[in-house]
């Protein structure tokens, strides 16, 4: 078969032959077929895409019209292995239009999205293309297939039925139309709150407004303010601006108008949006024979239904809401004793009382262990603790070109030398950046013909930028942030197998969070901050008795973390387990929802909906509950690590090799059972976070 798969590639390359400059449209040159981020312009990603989905088409038209009898190298493999151009394009676009983007690439996103949903449907729809997979696939006893590859065709299959292969014609239109149109939602969903944040600043310009702020947060006012070309300081709603302002400032009246600022993004704008959105999700849903978009997301996580999902809530809720209502009460009393008279605890006095709490009985504050965790040692803390875990060396590459002068790069070594991959690292906030942290891949990982592609990993931040002569120091909820998505990476890094749709990050979205969260543990381990952390001005190791206040906080508020999580997850369930749209306005369906557990007052003219990229624009849509289950995974996973000694090559190596190398070759469940030798139970997070003995 592959002749003609060949033959059909040659004549699209052909076709489009003057068109080959394009730096996306070509192999790299470059060493391990890095990115040509040089080269690469806005002029060239749309002919880009409009080539490769051309060329990606003729693949797909190449499996159909082939002559022989569906196999599963001519059919199943044809197709994991076609349209790499079209994925190489896509990947470096898609990450680029998150971490460094402008309004001709949000333009050119929208003139994309038909396109690319359009090809998918020209897939997922195509009547002779599933002839032929659901022959291999009806055939499957008979084929004498290897793990991988039977779970590959399992995994196509389904994909196939989930995205409409059985749909009758008139409904397959209806499909496509559904479908295309949800994801020019989406794209609005997630530009309208890129523009909300960028388009509010709190400038100030009367020094005395700035009571409160430690010298970091006012000098980060000051940088950001020389930025924008304005006088005096200027905080912003990125949140390495938003949070510290928010947690030190002594100016109740500044507070509320961040508060309020932050928390009514996009309202206006993505009220309706949200609507739209979920409307469309439901009938998708409902026109592949679900009675909901819950029940149809959930089928393929390890918790398969809505019901196990909101089980699964109430079970870490009702323990939780009580704790965390104490938490709060604790907060509010301290307050009132500092000369607080306010009738009740707003939620812009939490994160300032809190602070003040914490420092008061725990006596540490960001502002006194910033100082230890210069982002340079910070880095280096965390490749190490990768080398002693799994043996990896991370080489600097600075004659590989990057996408933004912030950005670094470095060749991941393993410990025979062997290369495992490149790892783009982007640590600081800007305009064409959103906000938050994660982790992404130019390239995953694949072998085709015994020929080996190891991933180009990234991992995007927004910490705080160096600001004179003081260097980017971290705060220990950041340098806990690092370690989240590093986690990602690695489990990027040392994907194993054949077939790219079944390693690395490619699990179940309940899954994907375990190797990240795990690693977040170390953040608290005595043995590992003492190794690294140093302030960055006498070149100190950080006290011991720092060390201890770090771990008696590491429970700090701990409920009310849990229980505003579980919201998240409340509401996400809440939007996609219904089985249509909910008639009252967002802000008031949001607000219903989250009564029951609220822990303030809510705050009228906000919303969380209208700027939940997570669950509007993002992946996690019916799955934000999947971050609490990843602490659950994780949490009886580490205790392991707790057993047996945090830097255990013997852990670490099993820990590498049934859950980090292994992807989704076979079932999560399964490939967390071989690692701990039984099921997760929610109550090892619950005794880990302190909520129950």
């Amino acid at each position: 078969m592959k002749k003609y798969f060949l033959v059909a590639l040659a004549i699209a390359a052909a076709i489009t032959s003057c068109k080959m400059e394009n730096p996306l449209l070509v192999e790299s040159p470059l060493e391990y077929g890095a990115p040509q981020f040089d080269k690469i312009k806005n002029a060239h990603y749309l002919p880009a895409f409009e080539t490769a989905i051309k060329e990606a088409k003729a693949g797909v038209d190449a499996v159909v019209a082939n002559p022989e009898e569906p196999t599963f190298e001519n059919t199943i493999e044809a197709l994991e292995y076609g349209g790499e151009k079209l994925e190489r394009v896509a990947s470096i676009f898609y990450n680029l239009l998150e971490a460094d983007t402008n309004e001709e690439m949000q333009d050119i996103a929208e003139k994309v999205a038909p396109m690319m949903t359009e090809f998918s449907m020209y897939v997922a729809l195509n009547e002779k293309l599933f002839e032929r997979v659901k022959a291999v696939y009806e055939a499957r006893e008979s084929l004498e297939l290897e793990p991988d590859q039977l779970r590959l065709l399992e995994k196509r299959y389904k994909e196939f039925a989930r995205g409409g292969a059985n749909l009758s014609p008139e409904d397959k239109e209806v499909y496509s139309k559904l479908s295309e149109e949800l994801s020019l939602l989406e794209l609005s969903f997630g530009k309208n709150v890129l523009a909300a944040t960028n388009a509010f600043t709190l400038d100030i310009t009367d020094e005395a407004e700035l009571e409160g702020l430690p010298d970091f947060v006012v000098e980060l006012g000051k940088q950001t303010a020389a930025e924008k070309d304005k006088e005096g300081w200027v905080y912003d709603l990125s949140y390495p601006s938003y949070g510290p302002f928010m947690k030190y400032s002594a100016r109740r009246d500044l507070r509320e108008k961040m508060y309020r600022a932050y928390n009514s993004r996009a309202m206006e704008s993505n009220a309706q949006v949200c609507k739209d959105i979920i409307d469309h999700r439901i009938k998708i849903a409902n026109i592949l024979g679900y009675e909901t978009y819950a029940a149809y997301a959930l089928e393929e996580r390890m918790v398969k239904t809505p019901g196990e999902v909101n089980a699964f809530l109430k079970e870490l809720l009702e323990p939780s809401l009580p704790a965390a209502r104490a938490e709060v009460d604790a907060i509010y009393n301290y307050a009132r004793s500092c000369g607080f008279d306010a009738t009740s605890l707003m939620p812009w006095d939490f994160s300032y009382w809190s602070e003040k709490y914490k420092a008061a009985n725990y006596n540490l504050s960001d502002a006194e262990l910033k100082p230890y965790f210069r982002l340079e040692d910070c880095i280096d803390a965390v490749f190490g603790l990768a080398t002693k875990l799994y043996g990896l060396q991370f080489v600097p590459r600075p004659d590989l070109p990057v996408y933004h002068k912030d950005v670094k790069v470095y060749d991941v070594k393993d410990e025979d030398g062997r290369h495992l991959a490149l790892f783009y690292a982007d640590f600081f906030p800007r305009a064409s950046k959103r906000g938050g942290a994660w982790m992404t891949e130019f390239r995953g990982q694949s072998i085709e013909n015994g020929i080996e592609k190891r991933p180009f990993v990234s991992i995007v931040t927004n910490f705080s930028k160096p600001t004179g002569d003081n260097p980017s120091l971290l705060t220990h909820d950041e340098l806990t942030t690092f370690l989240h998505e590093f986690g990602h990476s690695l489990h990027g890094m040392m994907a194993e197998g054949r077939y790219g749709s079944l390693t690395g990050t490619n699990v179940a979205r309940d899954f994907v969070e375990l190797p990240s969260q795990i690693m977040e543990n170390w953040a608290f381990e005595p043995e590992y901050l003492s190794g690294f952390a140093k302030h960055y001005q006498t070149g100190e190791v950080i006290p011991s008795e720092l060390i201890a206040k770090i771990v008696a906080t590491k429970n700090y508020l701990a409920a009310y973390s849990q229980v505003r999580q579980l919201d998240f997850g409340i509401l996400d369930m809440a939007w996609h387990g219904g089985k249509s749209v909910p008639e009252a306005e967002t802000t008031v369906f949001e607000k219903s929802v989250l009564r029951p557990s609220a822990l303030m007052p809510q705050v009228e003219g906000t919303c969380i909906s209208t700027s939940f990229n997570h669950i509007f624009a993002g992946g996690y849509s019916a799955g934000y509950y999947s971050y609490k289950w990843a602490e659950v995974l994780e949490a009886d996973a580490f205790s392991l690590f707790k057993e047996k000694g945090i830097f255990n090559r013997e852990v670490s190596g099993a820990f590498r090799r049934e859950i980090l190398s292994k992807g989704s070759i076979q079932e999560e469940a399964v490939l967390y059972r071989n690692f701990r030798g039984h099921a997760p139970e929610p109550k090892a997070l619950l005794v880990k976070l302190g909520i129950v003995k």
